[in-house]
């Protein structure tokens, strides 16, 4: 039973000034259509075109803030001819089951424990890890959601500090990567029967190198949860995750809400 457990939100903000967008994507946009009245401003002037009220509209990459990976996202569909294609491309973000999102969360808070890289490069969370944690907390069984959390969150603010989310990263190499599970890591969790994994960086995928991971798991049908928040706010064991995504016809992803309820 959830009822009357403490409910914590997960979910980084968006808005232009926060790194939302995927470093080399469409940058995010969310802009005034329609305002109360008419409001002169030399920069971005006001208008009441369809009434007394306000509304704006978002220009939105799938992949934008805390958001689910689908498995279409790097499987391509069968037929294309392409390398790793297969089923898992067909299966779209509006067809993911919301069972697979909500679940026992499993918190490998590992923010102080791995060494640093170098500019570009992200520390490896490897199968040890995976293996060390459950000699601590149990073994990870079917139906629990790994979630990592590694403190990527603090670079996520306004402005140039933000570059350290994924800028630095990703485009300009000048800032060491996200830690993020190598194949044998993800492989391990996988054997284990968990169909969810999250993290607090910026992908799952390494900043060097980020594909093999994410062509393991989606091809199985794991879904993907990017970009959260204050993951430390949860216990290793006891709180219930649950992801919402946005239903997206054809999505390769899409931003939704992350939260969970707290243990009595």
């Amino acid at each position: 039973m959830i009822t009357g457990r403490r409910i914590v939100d997960l979910t980084l903000v968006l808005a232009e000034e926060l790194p939302a967008a995927w470093a080399t994507h469409m940058p995010y946009q969310q802009k005034t259509f329609n305002y109360f009245t008419d409001r002169d401003d030399q920069v971005a002037p006001l208008k009441s075109e369809t009434g007394p009220y306000q509304t704006r509209w978002l220009l939105i990459d799938e992949h934008t803030g805390t958001h689910i990976d689908a498995p279409a996202h790097f499987i391509p569909e069968p037929g294309t001819g392409l390398p790793d294609a297969g089923p898992a491309g067909t299966v779209t973000v509006e067809q993911i089951p919301l069972d697979r999102l909500i679940g026992p969360a499993a918190v490998f808070d590992i923010a102080d424990d791995l060494p640093g890289s170098a500019p570009g490069v992200s520390p490896v969370i490897t199968d040890r890890l995976i293996v060390d944690w459950e000699a601590q907390h149990g073994r990870l069984a079917d139906g629990d959601i790994v979630l990592f959390r590694t403190g990527w969150d603090r670079h996520y603010r306004p402005g140039p500090a933000g570059r350290a989310y994924s800028h630095g990263p990703l485009v300009t190499r000048t800032e060491p990567g996200w830690p993020a599970p190598d194949v044998a890591a993800m492989q391990l969790i996988m054997d284990r029967g968990v169909r969810c994994v999250g993290t607090d960086g910026a992908s799952m995928g390494s900043a060097d190198n980020g594909a093999p991971v994410h062509r393991l798991a989606l091809a199985d049908g794991v879904a993907f949860i990017e970009a959260l928040a204050g993951l430390d706010q949860l216990p290793v064991r006891g709180a219930t995750f649950c992801f919402a995504p946005l239903k997206v016809a054809r999505g390769t992803g899409a931003p939704g809400r992350a939260f969970a309820w707290l243990p009595d």
